[in-house]
């Protein structure tokens, strides 16, 4: 990661001709809002003097809330490649913070990096590498979303079968004039299903990645007349995306999760809290209606509460590479919100090593709808210590607004199937 200092910072957007610059943060679903600002209001920015309404943002909308200011992470700045060359945009990633400079509580960065920071108390060092999975469709005559795909295409599949190729390639050589490290990316097993795989980053660095990409992933999709879509479930007939995520732990620099050659009892335990938790993470693993549509038999989705080979594991261990054993967890899907997800798997997997989870002696309960999903993190005290009971009191109640709001829908299938013979 190249060092950014407040002084090359602004050398740098004189030297590049940078006129605006996205001042961006996350609401609690892990959406990217930003304001933005002059090149002439930098400074002003810098000393984390801009703010914004509070009461207007999800996870930020409370009475004491009514001006909260961003405080930018140096590290985050990067100039947009999909703006224009000329009066060019640059972003930086910020901090929600008081007047008085402490953090909100109930920031997702926030929650997220006070678990990685707790962690590293202990000695630990979290790595982490994303499959991130996404469907590329066609827009209709007033550039509308449809589920529309004209093309054929399965795994690995490439041109001229694979129609999204070029835009995914655009997508990836983006991400890498971001400074970002791209391992892989290819056809999914779905027509119009892609996806693109990074290289293991620190826990922070790669959910600001993560938010990162999708906003490059559907502005470019933009520009080759396509629409990139995150949602779980788009298409009854094909399987859904997921955001699989493989977990590489160090303790003062050794890694946690090898003994002899072999998985350590630690990573054993590791697996064991991801299990034992998962139930009751799966509101922030998998948080929206849809979500639940993905986790169905047929469609390669981790049913299997166990660990093991097989795509429909919850848990899956690749054979070692150079990087050393790592852990995949493929619950949670392309909704979720990266920084609660990472801040999460992580307490959760260092909570098996401190209670020494065996994950032959754990079942995982997935829940089978939204509604369950959040009647049960609610209640959890290991989630309501994760991310702070006020956020976790406000998520619930967001998300059962959600699901009331879906409930009191009459669907399609409904009518073709109960109309006619009821």
């Amino acid at each position: 990661m190249e060092h950014k200092t407040r002084e090359s910072i602004l050398n740098l957007i004189e030297e590049e001709d940078v006129e605006f610059i996205r001042l961006q943060f996350t609401d609690m679903f892990g959406t990217l809002k930003n304001i933005a600002v002059t090149a002439g209001q930098m400074e002003k920015a810098l000393d984390g003097k801009c703010w914004i309404e509070g009461l207007a943002v999800h996870g930020f909308d409370k009475d004491d809330m009514e001006q909260l200011f961003l405080y930018p992470d140096l590290t985050t700045f990067s100039i947009l490649p999909w703006r224009p060359q000329q009066g060019k945009v640059a972003r930086l990633l910020c901090d929600v913070c008081y007047a008085d400079g402490k953090p909100v509580f109930e920031s997702s960065r926030y929650i997220l990096k006070r678990v990685v920071e707790e962690a590293e108390k202990e000695g630990y060092t979290f790595f982490a590498e994303p499959e991130c999975e996404f469907f590329l469709f066609h827009t209709d005559d007033n550039g509308i979303p449809t589920t529309t795909t004209h093309e054929k295409a399965g795994y690995m599949d490439l041109s001229p079968l694979d129609l999204g190729e070029n835009a995914r390639r655009d997508m990836v050589l983006t991400l890498e004039d971001m400074g970002y490290d791209i391992e892989t990316s290819h056809h999914e097993k779905a027509p119009a299903q892609h996806e693109i795989d990074f290289c293991s980053e620190e826990g922070v660095r790669l959910a600001d990645l993560i938010v990162t990409f999708k906003t490059a992933v559907r502005t470019i999709a933009k520009r080759h007349g396509l629409h990139a879509t995150f949602m779980p479930k788009p298409r009854n007939d094909a399987q859904g995306s997921g955001m699989h995520l493989r977990f590489l732990l160090r303790k003062d620099g050794k890694d946690v999760f090898e003994e002899n050659g072999g998985l350590s009892q630690e990573a054993k335990y590791f697996i064991g809290g991801l299990k034992y938790h998962a139930g009751a993470m799966a509101a922030i693993t998998n948080p929206i209606v849809n979500s639940y549509k993905r986790l169905v038999p047929g469609f390669g989705a981790p049913l299997v509460a166990g660990e093991g080979q097989g795509n429909e594991s919850l848990i899956h261990v690749p054979h070692p590479g150079k990087e050393g054993y790592k852990i995949e967890f493929r619950l949670p899907d392309a909704a979720a919100n990266p920084y609660l997800t990472l801040a999460l798997c992580l307490g959760a997997g260092l909570d098996g090593i401190k209670r020494k989870l065996k994950p032959e002696e754990v079942y995982a309960n997935i829940p089978k709808n939204l509604c369950e999903a959040v009647k049960r993190m609610e209640t959890d005290e290991f989630v309501n210590r994760i991310l702070g009971e006020a956020f976790v009191k406000q998520y619930a109640k967001e998300k059962q607004t959600e699901w009331n709001a879906y409930m009191n829908q009459v669907t399609e299938w409904e009518i073709e199937n109960y109309l006619f013979r009821i």
